[in-house]
């Protein structure tokens, strides 16, 4: 294709590797045994990689002592806690498929996964907040005749689990059967409507993510990653976990969930260097009374991702954190997740005003999502991506997945983009979250970043609702800055009517304490739409 078109590949002199996540950690174990592998803040546990490796020795060979066998799927429904890593790891080395379940669903959803996947064990937390994980497991396990055998965190069941052992004989055995092909991971992603769908990836598809996301960082054994962000989601244990081991750098748990304060006295404590979360982690963090009390100067990077990144709030993290080499990264479950990520060498404006550019090994282009045709540079159309990140496919459903990936191996998005000249991609939307006032297509993420920088606002999300004139009309919904001076409508009018074009003008403002959101972090628009859109 010509220099014109909305298409990019990344080269690189740095090739792919061809490890499974056992024999990369074996690696690392060997380079780097006396460093650092994993602190958990909470209770004060430490293992360097030495001890890290021997742990999830055992536990590989408690999973295969228990009978687990390749391919057999091992759940984990945990919060974030040394044993959900250590089950990472040991269900890779034994080519166990490990499916990740949301520590927030409920015993509907629980059931669901637990039959749509086949999982025979399960390891879970034993409580958290409000969620009692043994009351749910008895009320589904009827349900579930896959289910043989469940072992809670901090429970006799996790002990008995680890008496369990298998010779050094057997777990080599295992060991040389397994190719980096293999499917080791099923990642449901967080479906808007419906039953969720689970995501089949190999050791090749995240460890590789992984390993790439670290050295664009500039990842070193020297580095150590606080990771607020959850494990159950890629960007904990892929773009965290695995960026860390691949490198023989320090992963570090500051709280079970995300505690803003609990982050950065983690940051303070542990000297990290990196910082990882969603738009709304930082800004939480940002927004703490005592924030200027937090020593923050170790941190030098880090990620920003998960969903659109204000530009408000990226200078803040650049200039108020010290992380100078902050990064964006854009991706999804489907590809492992990231495709692309800004560097640590871009400018401001690259950085707070794209998602970057293509990865290492990967491929992306802007198409027509009617024709399919591939735009001209600057062009608003659906961001598709090809490469060793896309996934195998969704678990078990092969219509999906063939809505999915096109028979070229293109993985479609659904999100609209623009490729500038530079190669530098801008996310405008979801296709589905695409306003059309009147005939003219409205796209929210341009009037986030517009009201960030409204004064009596803190945070922003825009959607459509239905109107009867214009079919859909624009509505912002705040959390103000000050809760006892909140913005009005004439306020954002004001604001919006010199720099916007009319139809783009919020006509309806709704003032909340806070967003619906996902575990993950990620803003529930539907839900803004379906309780504010009346």
């Amino acid at each position: 294709m010509s220099a014109g078109t909305s298409y990019a590949h990344g080269t690189s002199d740095t090739p792919l590797l061809g490890d499974t996540i056992g024999a990369n950690l074996a690696r690392a174990v060997e380079r780097f045994p006396g460093r650092e592998a994993l602190v958990d803040v909470p209770s004060g546990r430490r293992w360097t990689y030495a001890e890290f490796g021997a742990a999830v020795d055992r536990l590989a060979r408690a999973l295969m002592a228990a009978g687990t066998g390749r391919g057999d799927r091992v759940g984990i429904w945990a919060v974030n806690c040394p044993e959900w890593v250590l089950t990472q790891y040991a269900t890779a080395r034994i080519g166990a498929i490990m499916v990740n379940i949301n520590p927030a669903y409920r015993a509907h959803e629980l059931a669901y996964v637990l039959n749509q996947a086949g999982v025979s064990l399960l390891i879970a937390s034993l409580a958290h907040r409000t969620s009692d994980y043994r009351d749910l497991v008895d009320r589904v396990r009827a349900d579930c005749p896959r289910l043989r055998a469940v072992h809670y965190i901090g429970d006799p069941s996790w002990d008995e689990l680890l008496a369990g052992t298998v010779p050094d004989g057997e777990l080599a055995a295992r060991e040389a059967e397994l190719s980096c092909d293999d499917p080791i991971n099923i990642q449901y992603t967080s479906g808007t409507t419906g039953f969720p769908k689970g995501a089949t990836l190999t050791h090749h598809n995240i460890l590789n993510n992984g390993f790439f996301v670290g050295e664009m960082l500039g990842y070193t054994e020297r580095d150590r990653i606080c990771l607020p962000v959850p494990f159950y989601h890629c960007f904990g244990m892929v773009m965290g976990n695995l960026a860390a081991t691949s490198h023989g750098a320090c992963a570090v748990i500051p709280a079970p969930s995300f505690d803003p304060a609990a982050t950065l006295r983690a940051v303070q404590r542990e000297r990290c260097t990196s910082l990882y979360g969603v738009p709304t982690m930082f800004i939480a963090e940002l927004n703490l009374p005592d924030f200027a009390a937090y020593d923050l100067s170790s941190l030098r990077t880090g990620i920003m991702a998960g969903s659109p990144c204000p530009v408000e709030v990226m200078k803040r993290v650049v200039a108020e954190m010290h992380m100078a080499e902050v990064s964006i990264c854009y991706g999804m479950t489907e590809t492992s997740p990231v495709s692309t990520q800004t560097r640590r060498d871009d400018d401001l404006e690259r950085r707070t005003g794209t998602v970057g550019r293509v990865m290492p090994h990967v491929e992306v282009k802007v198409v027509d999502p009617a024709t399919g045709t591939t735009l001209p540079r600057g062009e608003t159309g659906e961001l598709r991506t090809r490469g060793y990140s896309v996934m195998l496919g969704y678990w078990d459903e092969p219509e999906r997945t063939a809505e999915a990936i096109d028979a070229g191996r293109w993985m479609h998005t659904g999100d609209l983009a623009v490729m500038r000249e530079d190669g530098y991609v801008r996310i405008v939307g979801r296709i589905k979250d695409m306003i059309i006032r009147g005939g003219e297509n409205v796209y929210p993420r341009e009037i986030e970043e517009f009201l960030h920088a409204h004064p009596k606002i803190a945070d922003v999300q825009v959607v459509g609702v239905p109107d009867e004139r214009y079919g859909e009309e624009v509505l912002a919904c705040v959390i103000p800055r000050d809760p006892a001076d909140p913005p009005t409508l004439d306020d954002i009018t004001a604001f919006c009517r010199e720099r916007l074009a009319h139809y783009k003008v919020p006509r309806r403002l709704e003032v909340l304490d806070a967003f619906p959101m996902t575990v993950s972090g990620k803003v529930r628009k539907v839900e803004l739409r379906r309780v504010h859109g009346g």
